[in-house]
């Protein structure tokens, strides 16, 4: 019986220990940590900034109109539309400058505390674009254009300010990010006695064309002088994360 017993357990041993040594590629495989995947080196980041006029405006405006039946509401909003595109047009807006970014018929609606549910009154159709004004100056004097045009169906949003081509302006800023870089990785490597590499590895972060908002009234009706409109300066961004060498 003794036997018996010692064969099993040396069976039980020798099964356990081939399970162990034949698992792997498994999801029992132990993972090893790679050094070499690590980072290593002076890691910086640079940012570089530029101001910049704009050259460009984008008016977001369109028309609004409610009535009892969705067919008067389409057509007070229709005609009201067509005059405002006239009205862009005849300001030097192209037709390619213009863009629908939203419309919608929808009910408008009351509670009825008799009834205890809500009641149509009747439906609104909004009718928004936005229209790229090139010449910046032009900007105040389209936006009197379309409020006279559309009159009280007049809806604008905002007014926004870019620049059309910001390509020259990212290579200058790319160039002040890289000299940011190199000073900060200078200064640290100075710090810890060091001396500095070249570098091995360099991402540009994502970049967009700077744009900033004026708040230009939810509502228009034609006035008397022209709108004033500032567009001022805006700042444009980018930034580069740059790894150097360590010297030997």
């Amino acid at each position: 019986m003794k036997k018996f017993w010692l064969v099993a357990v040396s069976l039980v041993l020798m099964l356990a220990v081939v399970g162990f040594s034949g698992c792997t590629g498994g999801p029992t495989t132990i993972d090893t940590v790679d050094i070499n995947s690590q980072q290593s080196g002076i890691w910086v980041s640079g940012t570089g900034k530029v101001a910049v006029t704009p050259d460009i405006a984008i008016l977001s405006l369109g028309i609004e109109a409610q009535a009892d039946t969705v067919a008067q509401a389409q057509a007070q909003a229709a005609t009201a539309m067509d005059a405002v595109m006239a009205a862009l047009a005849d300001s030097g807006v192209a037709d390619k400058d213009i863009q629908t970014r939203y419309f919608s018929i929808y009910q408008v609606t009351r509670w009825d505390d008799y009834k205890d549910e809500p009641v149509v009154t009747g439906y609104r159709v909004t009718n928004m674009v936005t229209a790229k004004i090139r010449d910046v100056e032009q900007a105040g004097p389209v936006i009197d254009a379309v409020a006279v045009a559309g009159g009280d169906y007049t809806r604008i949003n905002n007014i926004s300010f870019s620049v059309d081509d910001p390509t020259p302006y990212y290579e200058e800023a790319r160039q002040e990010a890289m000299a940011d870089a190199r000073a900060k990785a200078e200064q640290l490597a100075d710090l810890a006695g060091i001396g500095l590499g070249k570098p091995t590895y360099i991402s540009e972060g994502t970049v967009y064309p700077p744009v900033v908002y004026r708040d230009a009234g939810m509502e228009m009706v034609a006035p008397a002088p022209t709108t004033p409109i500032s567009p001022g300066e805006i700042e444009l961004t980018l930034t580069v994360q740059v790894a150097y060498a360590i010297a030997d």
